[in-house]
């Protein structure tokens, strides 16, 4: 299944708005794709927002699609957009459908708009509205609408006072400067901030549940074994946001290695799976910082649970563990041990394999990337020429500057024999090179060594 399909509804929504307002800075092949890849969705119920924002992409790239008479809402929501109209026209604006315009009747418009002086013709102020009996108050939607309206008058109104200062070449007083603004401001902000902390509250049905997860966490030690709670159904029902706040309150990080195994099989056998976004939380919150903090190796219930989890949600697991451990300044062999022994797994499918290289390709190279690269490539991975190309040229990119590095000439060696029917001519005469100065440093380090040694 295509990953855009694997997407929560709102993040497609939000892909495809984002895709509108930058595609012509975007190459036309790409969009179409994902374009091709939006109308596989075969789901019985399909997002008709998402249906409705294709459409108007694909007008934009003006791909063949006919906008006579089109609309790119479905026929159900065009009826519950004319019934809001109605109930809108109610109010007191004269909200009325959009009605195929007369020719006519738009000719006659021009011509009053060009002559002020035509006929019958009334000029309106830009803020005029119907009268209203007296004492009678317009609806409340509507009067919140006049009181931005005029705060927006205001707004305008203000530079104009202050440039008149400025050519009058009078100064007010301090005392008498505008200061009001701030505090409004600030109530404004600290009213942000109060929406912020309840939208990141976990809803009732799931904050009740937090102690019984708590103290399923806490038997983990005991040899607590058997099917998932039920409580972890609730994991599906968290956004990302409220994701991260219920790993917080139950404390993951201090698991022991027993506890992590046993809470990562059930959470291997939940069904349906997790999200992408949620799988990736929980993949920082059980497994990040625990690698980072490692001083020895890592034990081997620690290894089963990360390899097992990595086979079932490769993609987190790829960009929330491997780039940053690698990248991590305080990387360490215990680390570097791990990473190696995740890149040996037999589980790993080839598609795991391939997404891991692409991870590795994309980060600056140090020494432990070399180990943790050449235990994957011994894995002989199936990758695209495109790809090998890529990897060439980044080897024999790094020949210079590693060439102090036995884990660089290991990590040569290894790609010379398990791909050595696919390297080209040129690639094998830069591989050759970045050896030969790797051999050659190596080499009189091993003479300084033996005459250090020798009587």
């Amino acid at each position: 299944k295509p990953l855009l399909l694997r997407l929560p509804q709102l993040c497609q929504r939000n892909l495809m708005s984002l895709l509108m307002a930058v595609w012509p800075s975007l190459p036309e092949s790409g969009l179409l794709s994902v374009l091709q890849i939006a109308q596989q969705d075969q789901s019985p119920d399909p997002d008709t927002w998402l249906r409705a924002l294709g459409e108007l992409l694909r007008r934009d790239l003006d791909i063949g699609v006919s906008t006579a008479g089109a609309s790119p809402l479905s026929k159900s929501c065009q009826r519950q957009l004319q019934g809001l109209c109605r109930q809108l026209g109610q109010g007191g604006r004269r909200l009325k459908l959009l009605q195929t315009p007369d020719p006519g009747e738009e000719e006659k418009e021009d011509k009053e708009d060009e002559d002020p002086h035509w006929p019958g013709k009334r000029r309106k102020g830009p803020e005029e509205e119907p009268a209203r009996p007296e004492g009678e108050r317009a609806p409340k939607r509507f009067r919140y609408l006049e009181r931005e309206e005029e705060g927006h008058k205001e707004e305008k109104h203000e530079p104009e006072s202050l440039e008149s200062l400025a050519d009058g070449g009078g100064t007010l007083p301090i005392k008498n400067q505008p200061v009001q603004a701030e505090p409004s401001v600030a109530g404004q902000s600290l009213e942000d901030a109060k929406g912020l902390a309840e939208n990141l509250e976990l809803p009732k049905a799931i904050q009740d549940q937090v102690p019984r997860l708590q103290q399923l966490l806490k038997t983990f030690g005991e040899g607590l074994e058997g099917a998932p709670p039920v409580e972890l159904q609730l994991l599906h029902e968290c956004s990302p946001s409220q994701m991260e706040l219920l790993c917080a309150q139950l404390q993951l990080l201090q698991l022991s290695d027993t506890a992590l195994l046993q809470f990562c099989t059930w959470l291997l056998s939940l069904s349906p799976d997790l999200s992408l976004s949620n799988a990736t939380i929980l993949t920082k919150s059980l497994f990040l910082r625990r690698i980072l903090s490692l001083t020895s190796s890592a034990s081997r219930l620690l290894v089963t649970a990360l390899t097992s989890f990595c086979a079932k949600y490769a993609y987190p697991v790829c960009r929330t563990l491997l780039g940053p451990v690698l990248q991590a300044p305080g990387t360490g062999p215990a680390q570097t041990e791990l990473l190696c022994c995740l890149m040996k797994d037999e589980a790993l499918e080839p598609d795991t394999q391939v997404l891991m290289l692409g991870q590795i390709l994309e980060l600056p190279w140090k020494e432990k990337t070399f180990l943790v690269l050449q235990s994957l490539l011994e894995r002989q991975v199936e990758m695209t020429p495109e790809k090998f190309s890529v990897l060439m040229e980044k080897l024999c990119k790094e020949g210079p500057a590693a060439a102090t590095s036995v884990a660089y000439a290991k990590l040569m060696l290894t790609v010379m024999t398990k791909y050595q029917a696919n390297i080209t001519e040129i690639q094998r005469l830069g591989l050759a090179t970045a050896l030969e100065l790797n051999t050659t440093f190596l080499r009189k380090s091993l003479q300084a060594a033996l005459r250090r040694l020798a009587p």
